[in-house]
Parts: structure tokens; sequence; C-alpha cells
């Protein structure tokens, strides 16, 4: 394929049906949904794709039930301690976007250490958005720019983009949903006015390296505009 997305976002859906499905909690099913997540980061790379974006938790997600949030913790926090050296291997380099005010000092040490001991890696850079919502980055964008004191005849899309938590990445080119859901879902809001969008109902964790390449497949076939005209 000739033409292959620099940068793939993607929102990771299903993990409690799949667990429903077959009669576990869904617990077990987030468990089997982070488990596939080097398997495919190393399909992107050997694709590739130059960056790769998961929205892993929402700051909508803090009203699901208490126990769950623990889980999904808990989870976050083994994720980070068992892939950095599959990081490290691979040349990932770890990115955060969102807030971490809400986190244990344990977890929010944990993710720093993360981002320092992969920075030298150039590679494959992950951005795992966690605690994200895409109208907060936009509020907090806003708030950062009054706090500068920039003046209003200052303001255009390129200052409010350096202001933005993902102001050192690209916007996406693919944005990945699966499960069969067709929702924006508060992601990656104004980096995606001209993202391509592909949904599979297959459920996250049985979202494999052929997943990946379907999903390459169908983005390889589609002409961007960016509100233009086609002449093809």
């Amino acid at each position: 394929m000739s033409n292959i997305p620099q940068h793939v976002a993607i929102i990771m859906d299903g993990n409690g049906r799949w667990a429903q499905s077959k009669l576990m909690s869904r617990t077990q099913g987030h468990r089997a949904g982070a488990k596939n997540l080097v398997s495919i980061l190393e399909e992107f790379i050997r694709n590739r794709v130059k960056f790769v974006t998961l929205f892993a938790f929402s700051t909508e997600n803090w009203s699901r039930p208490s126990n769950e949030i623990n889980s999904l913790m808990l989870l976050f926090k083994e994720a980070l301690s068992q892939d950095i050296s599959a990081f490290n291997d691979k040349n990932i380099r770890l990115r955060h976007i969102g807030r971490l005010d809400k986190l244990d000092s344990n977890t929010r040490q944990l993710v720093d250490r993360c981002i320092v001991e992969t920075k030298a890696n150039n590679g494959l850079t992950l951005t795992v958005a966690f605690d994200y919502g895409g109208r907060t980055e936009i509020v907090d964008a806003i708030k950062s720019i009054i706090k500068d004191q920039i003046h209003h005849d200052d303001i255009d899309e390129k200052l409010v983009e350096k202001y933005l938590y993902t102001a050192d990445l690209p916007d996406p080119d693919l944005i990945i949903r699966t499960a069969g859901e067709m929702r924006v879902s508060n992601f990656l809001l104004w980096q995606s006015a001209y993202t391509e969008y592909y949904s599979t109902t297959t459920l996250w964790p049985d979202f494999d390296e052929k997943e990946v390449k379907i999903a390459l497949k169908e983005y390889s076939h589609r002409f961007r505009k960016y509100g233009g005209v086609s002449y093809q």
C-alpha cells in the first residue's frame, strides 16, 4: 500500500460486550483488551505508521461504577509497568494527553517515569489519552491563551493548536472505532476536522494484526479532499 496514514487514532470499544458474550466480568474484558496492544503496535510499525493515539479513558468514564474504575486504574498501572521494556525494545516513545490530577501520586509518578524512559525512542510515538475529553482540551487551551494575555487579533488556528495537548503531534489521518459504534465520543474534536473514520464491528479484544491490515487497506482507497473538489 502506497497510501499509508502517518497518524492513526483508535477508540477502543467493546471490552464489556466481549466479556458479556463469554459470561465474564467487565474487568476480564478490559484485561483481555489490554493483551493485544503490543502486537497491534508492531503491525502498525511494520506498515510504517509513525503515530498511534489510544483513547484509553475519557473524562466521562469517571461516572462508571467505582469497582470498574478501580479495576481500570489497576490495569492502567499494570500495562505501563509490564509494557515499558517492550516499548523500549520496539523503539516506541510514550506520551500522555489529558489530565492526571485525579490519579493517585504513585500512578502519576509511573506515567512520568514511562514518558522519561522512552523519550529518546524515535520510532513509533504512542500517545495514551487517559482522563481525556476533547471539549476539556479546548477549554484548557482557551484558559491558557487568556492567562498568557494573547491579544484577540493574534488568535488564529495555528496559535490555538499550540495550546492543545497535541501541540507536537500531527492531526490524525485515520480514526478507527471498534464494536460497530459510529460516535465521535468527545475524542480529538479539533484535530479530527478532516480525519478519515473507519468503523468495524469487531470488539476490541478481538482486534488483531489482521484487523489492522483491513483498516489500513480501507484507508488506502480513500481520497482526502479537505473541503475541496475531487478530480479523480
